[in-house]
This record gives C-alpha cells, structure tokens and sequence, in this order.
C-alpha cells in the first residue's frame, strides 16, 4: 500500500476527496500522528503522478488564496525491522524533485535499502561485497 500522512485534517480531508472524484476508493482514517490515506501500490503511475501532482498544485493555489499563514512539509516513512514505523522530516522542494523522476516504488526501495545498511552494517567495501556474490 502507498500511504500518505497528513498531520491537519483540512489538506487531509482535501486529498481525500480529490482522490475519489477521479474514482479512487482510498482507505483513510485518523492515525496517532495524524491522517493517513492509503491506496493500493498497483494505482496506475500515471495516475499517481497526475493525482499527486494534480492534488499538489491546487493545495498550493488555495494556500496561496488563504493568506500568509501557511506551512509546507514533507515526510517519509521508514518501516524499521522491528516493526515500527518513523517518519523522517524531507525538505518539500527537495522531495518534490525526486518524485518527478521516481516512482513512489523506486523511492521507496532506495529508503528500505538504507534503512537496511543502518540496522544492518556491514563494513566490508562495496567491492569486497561484489566479489562475495552479494549485489
């Protein structure tokens, strides 16, 4: 599942429903650390790339409406061995670059992949792994 977090209910509430006037059947709810949106990770890419896309331009039109109050943030979810999940705080303009030329899906293999080397080092190089047959 692709899951997106939201930690106030209006641009929450929004992305909801702008997912499901394109015919989408999110599953969403109210978590600990705030909102949470799930969608299935088979969703069309284009139709991701269009929704987020999409879902983000007209949030930034209508912040940009309400006045000087507003807020940008941006987060990733790492999934731990042991089972929990954290969230890293992303720079917004940063993270909205990678995801023009990624998919959620190849997004989220490199963050495992690092997850993986953290809780799991391993101090031998690069090379010395790949003459062990480990890719």
């Amino acid at each position: 599942m692709l899951e997106y977090i939201f930690f106030h209910q209006a641009p929450f509430e929004a992305f909801v429903e702008f997912l499901r006037q394109r015919g989408q059947k999110p599953e969403a709810g109210e978590v600990e650390e705030g909102f949470e949106v799930r969608l299935p990770e088979d969703i069309d890419d284009v139709l991701s790339d269009e929704t987020l896309m999409d879902m983000d331009r007209e949030l930034f039109d209508n912040a940009q409406e309400e006045g000087a109050d507003n807020y940008q943030a941006a987060g990733v979810v790492l999934n731990l061995e042991s089972g929990q999940t954290v969230y890293a705080h992303v720079d917004p303009t940063l993270l909205t670059r990678v995801m023009t030329v990624l998919s959620p899906e190849e997004f989220g293999s490199i963050v495992n992949a690092i997850v993986d080397a953290v809780e799991n080092p391993d101090t031998r190089t690069f090379c010395e792994r790949m003459r062990d047959g480990e890719q």
